[in-house]
């Protein structure tokens, strides 16, 4: 409950943002309940990728399960199979523009999609963009979780809000508090669970599309300096991590 320790302990704030203790105030965070409705039918959990095209240090070219996509598709199953938490997996690709790679627009073409399989499917609690981090090539994130070499993830927070400008009117995001709750439930359970597996929450003043829903969630999984192997068995922790939080 204490402000200082929570923000040394579970975060990192992006130089251009800021956090106070209204906005990471544990108790408030802690005590909203991240529980899916399962009494109801239909998918509960979307993941996606505004950033499709990231792979991983022994990617196979063309072989799509070893890319952050087939890393959705793993975590699809686990969640639909191993979890029985109904989940569906859209592969849009909103960073590639006439053949070539180019990430200036992501956010923004995907935003129309994700929300018409939104409302398409309003039994949807959970949105999940699954990303890949980009880190120097000397470093590698990885930790010896049950025994088996693990890619490390991070959560990551937009805030709608910068140091210089205050709150950004023209991305607004009615769930702010909801996703900080989400992702420090997560980042609890998975360090209770499974400790070394989460890098520290990041902070940063850009909404990322995390509007959509209160449980929506941006996951920097690993690293292009991590193996296909560590990003698949990172995949399993992360599921089962989900599921505490949302169903156990």
């Amino acid at each position: 409950m204490n402000y200082e320790y929570l923000l040394g302990t579970f975060y990192t704030v992006d130089s251009s943002t800021m956090a106070d203790p209204e906005l990471l105030n544990a108790q408030v965070l802690l005590e909203k309940n991240m529980k899916i409705d399962q009494s109801k039918k239909g998918p509960k959990v979307l993941i996606y990728h505004t950033h499709s095209q990231e792979a991983f240090a022994d990617s196979v070219p063309g072989d799509e399960s070893t890319t952050i996509v087939g890393m959705g598709n793993l975590l699809t199953d686990l969640l639909n199979d191993t979890y029985k938490i109904e989940t569906i997996h859209h592969k849009g690709v909103y960073d590639m523009v006439d053949g070539k790679l180019d990430r200036s627009m992501a956010y923004d073409l995907a935003e129309p999609e994700i929300q018409k399989i939104l409302n398409d499917n309003p039994s949807i609690e959970v949105v999940i963009d699954l990303h890949r981090d980009g880190v120097a090539e000397g470093t590698h994130l990885a930790a010896q979780i049950k025994g088996k070499p693990t890619a490390q993830i991070m959560f990551f927070n937009g805030l709608s809000r910068t140091k210089a400008n205050g709150n950004i009117g023209y991305l607004p995001n009615p769930y702010i508090e909801d996703n900080l709750a989400f992702s420090l439930q997560l980042q609890i359970a998975a360090a209770n669970k499974f400790p070394g597996f989460t890098r520290h929450i990041y902070l940063r003043g850009y909404r990322y599309n995390m509007h959509f829903k209160p449980k929506t969630l941006l996951v920097e999984a690993g690293a292009q300096t991590n193996t296909v192997g560590e990003m698949r068995n990172a995949m399993e922790i992360l599921a089962d991590t989900l599921n505490t939080v949302l169903a156990e």
